[in-house]
């Protein structure tokens, strides 16, 4: 038996079904698109660490596949590992069944690994992104992540319902991703991502006003496609558009995860109620995750505790100070969310508003004027309201008459 032998019967009857799609979808690219190409035609038995470490480094220097040009042509550390630990797997399995020996990849020197550096934004620099957000048009988006600390996944899976608004209870059952091109909806992947969290009541307020705008029953609809969740990949371009709008340093969208959780250890929330509430299987991941924040916890804790005791006072200069209100003016987008129509300067003291919506497959267009751009908005809004009322009250096509 070959090497690529053994790894896809191994892969398909022992790996895959225990296994999730996202997970598969993972293990296939390893295994069909790196490992069996390389070293799937030597037999199992006479596989050397020689033969895998030797594959580890041609996967470093020149095992990318796709886009060369934008991210070089090695793979990462983080996958090559990846790799080394596919095999690994693999091989102790053959290991037990006595096709082999020993496994030789137990003599191999995998990369090192470095966890992604967090970024954890600054007041300042949330106030900023809210702004901008709110131009951008997706400050309810953004505004629940930094108050929730949801993944990507699980905020863009929400739907309506997930939500009572009476007592402001948040159900996270369901995650989307995006495996092998395809939006995937699922169930989250441990039990413990499945939580209930509280929504503060001005959050709360907020929503219940952005509801009236999103005719669909999921809370981050796609603009392009009916009845469909936002794109995660969608989400990650946007958020990178308002961080240089913003003028924030470029941050990942599980960064706004680490905020949060940064923020609430620093309030006063404990690890155990932190765990649950951003999903983690354990109280041990959370301190293992954010061990430097509850470090400082633990000093200025300690602090205080020998000023209690000693009867010093706190330096003038480690009073904190509250965060004072930003003066950031955001900048200005080309397009709207849709469902809030259109503004554009028809002269120095004339704007015009426009509300199209398409009703029974016909364009329904309507204008508001005022002398101010603020005014137009307020026009519109209120057009806007109308007009829904209005098209609300309509019979449904082939029921007139």
């Amino acid at each position: 038996m070959t090497f690529g032998a053994w790894l896809d019967c191994w892969y398909q009857k022992e790996c895959k079904p225990r296994i999730r799609p996202k997970t598969q979808a993972d293990y296939e690219n390893r295994i069909y698109q790196h490992i069996i190409p390389e070293l799937g035609a030597i037999p199992l038995a006479k596989l050397t660490a020689a033969n895998l470490q030797q594959f580890y480094s041609r996967l470093k220097e020149g095992g990318r596949l796709l886009r060369v040009e934008q991210y070089g042509s090695g793979l990462s550390d983080r996958m090559v590992k990846s790799c080394h630990v596919t095999c690994r797997v693999a091989l102790n399995q053959a290991v037990a069944q006595g096709l082999i020996l020993k496994n030789p990849a137990d003599a191999c020197k995998a990369p090192i690994t470095h966890p992604k550096e967090m970024r954890v934004l600054t007041g300042e620099e949330i106030q900023r992104l809210l702004i901008q957000a709110k131009e951008d048009g997706c400050f309810e988006l953004l505004l629940l992540e930094l108050t929730t600390g949801l993944r990507r996944g699980e905020i863009l899976a929400l739907r309506w319902d997930d939500l009572d608004f009476r007592t402001g209870a948040l159900r996270i059952e369901r995650q989307v991703q995006r495996i092998q091109g395809k939006l995937v909806v699922s169930q989250p992947k441990t039990q413990a991502s499945r939580r209930s969290i509280l929504l503060p009541a001005p959050v709360l307020k907020v929503l219940e006003q952005y509801r009236q705008g999103v005719g669909s029953r999921w809370m981050f609809p796609s603009p392009q496609k009916e009845d469909s969740p936002l794109d995660p990949a969608a989400v990650r371009k946007k958020l990178s558009v308002v961080l240089k709008r913003a003028s924030c340093p470029a941050a990942r969208f599980h960064d706004l995860r680490h905020t949060f959780a940064t923020s609430a250890l620093e309030h006063g929330m404990d690890v155990k109620t932190l765990s649950t509430i951003i999903g983690h299987v354990s109280s041990a991941t959370t301190l293992n995750v954010y061990a430097h924040v509850t470090d400082e916890m633990r000093r200025k804790a300690a602090d205080k505790i020998d000023r209690a005791i000693t009867g010093t006072e706190l330096p003038h200069k480690e009073i904190p100070k509250p965060p004072s209100r930003t003066v950031f003016q955001p900048v200005k987008s080309r397009y709207r969310r849709p469902g809030t129509g259109c503004i554009s300067r028809i002269s120095d003291h004339l704007w015009e508003g426009r509300y199209s919506p398409k009703v029974n497959g016909k364009r329904m267009a309507r204008n508001v004027y005022a002398k101010t751009e603020a005014e137009c908005e307020v026009k519109l809004a209120e057009l806007i309201r109308e007009m829904k009322a209005e098209i609300a009250a309509l019979p449904a096509p082939g029921k007139a008459g």
